[in-house]
């Protein structure tokens, strides 16, 4: 699975926006329900790098496989960072991402019901 493909994957899910960020962030951000699920670096050195969400298990596993690594600033909240997303199986990333993805959703929910009771 190519970058291009990845970008159409995030940009498939329901309620799904896009966010491209200029300098100094430089990311393509993608979010459902205002809640960022996940996000490609689009400057150098660090060009097309993809990171997700995951498991606090998965986390630990995935950080052991070359290419893979913490994410920077947000590996406190199991986010990891996939150098070349051409080099994970392609099922493994949409499982990745459809994770990522849900763990959105199911937060934006609660805050939306949380912000409904005030």
């Amino acid at each position: 699975m190519d970058v291009a493909a990845v970008k159409a994957l995030c940009s498939s899910y329901a309620s799904v926006s896009s966010k491209l960020y200029d300098p100094p962030s430089n990311v393509l951000v993608y979010y459902v329900g205002g809640r960022k699920f996940a996000y490609f670096k689009t400057s150098e050195p660090e060009k097309w790098r993809f990171s997700v969400r995951v498991t606090p298990e998965r986390f630990l596993e995935l950080t052991d496989v070359p290419g893979i690594k913490p994410a920077r600033y947000m590996a406190r909240f199991h986010w990891v960072t996939i150098v070349d997303v051409a080099s994970v199986p392609e099922d493994y990333l949409r499982e990745l991402v459809a994770w990522s993805y849900e763990r959105a959703t199911r937060r934006s929910g609660k805050s939306r019901r949380a912000g409904k009771a005030r």
